[in-house]
């Protein structure tokens, strides 16, 4: 049963700090009457936005969240940011091992899997980013490659750590300006993939762990995305970067899932 549903988005490097804080001051207004016992609502803008738009909003509202961080507090990193100077900030969300993180910047499994260590650590939640490649799912692995992008990023995660712990499926050739939007079904038997193999490594506990679906999001096909039994969430690319599109797509997407009536707790 899904306790919540969970709607974000990534700005990328798209929205200055003026616009950034003008969005998430909207999207707060625009949303605040939705029960968060029903949603969870996050945003993840640009390090330099991050400061003005944390003390633009009521975090009990939107959380927000940093696109990386470096895996330590301090040292001869040029040019990253450690999760020190983030909790000066009140920041407690990291997205870990993006596609383009991965792909464009060259980061790996153990990499991302040092940097979910260190969210742990020092009490944040970590958005591990997991997704195969169009070539990928071409050679019949996509299976084997989110498990294997699961194994080593969460190696060594206690089960303790795991209610800090958020994973979002993004299939890399579903993303981006040219993406192909997987079909609910393959989304949805992905997602199921996942969440057994998260019970393998964790046992029962690993039933908590949200898993959100992120490639291509948008009005047509978030309905019937979310009404897949192992889809926790959506994490929406620039169909969420207008805030009154994003509110719509929230609501009718509520809507949609409640009046399904198959499966859920949510309240209708």
């Amino acid at each position: 049963m899904k306790k919540k549903l969970f709607f974000g988005t990534n700005l990328k490097m798209y929205k200055n700090i003026r616009e950034t804080t003008e969005y998430v001051r909207l999207l707060q207004s625009l949303t605040e009457e939705i029960s968060r016992e029903e949603m969870e609502l996050f945003v993840i803008p640009s390090y330099t936005s991050l400061s003005s738009a944390a003390s633009s909003i009521d975090k009990q509202y939107i959380t927000l969240g940093a696109q990386n961080m470096c895996w330590k507090e301090n040292g001869q990193f040029t040019g990253e940011i450690s999760p020190l100077m983030l909790k000066e900030m009140d920041i407690n969300l990291i997205m870990i091992g993006h596609s383009e993180r991965r792909h464009v910047f060259g980061e790996t499994d153990p990499i991302e899997n040092q940097k979910v260590k260190c969210a742990l650590e020092h009490n944040m939640t970590a958005l591990l980013c997991i997704g195969e490649t169009l070539e990928e799912k071409d050679y019949g692995i996509s299976v084997e490659v989110l498990r294997t992008q699961l194994k080593i990023g969460l190696h060594d995660i206690p089960v303790a750590g795991l209610s800090n712990i958020w994973i979002a499926y993004e299939p890399v050739w579903a993303i981006g300006a040219n993406g192909i939007p997987a079909s609910a079904e393959y989304a949805e038997e992905k997602h199921l993939a996942i969440k057994k193999c998260l019970i393998e490594l964790f046992g029962e506990a690993a039933r908590d762990i949200p898993v959100l679906y992120g490639g291509s999001v948008n009005p047509g096909n978030a309905g019937e995305l979310i009404r897949k039994p192992s889809i926790d969430g959506l994490f929406t690319g620039r169909s969420a970067w207008e805030a009154h599109a994003f509110n719509k797509l929230i609501r009718n997407t509520m809507q949609a899932y409640k009046s399904s009536g198959s499966f859920g707790s949510l309240p209708a």
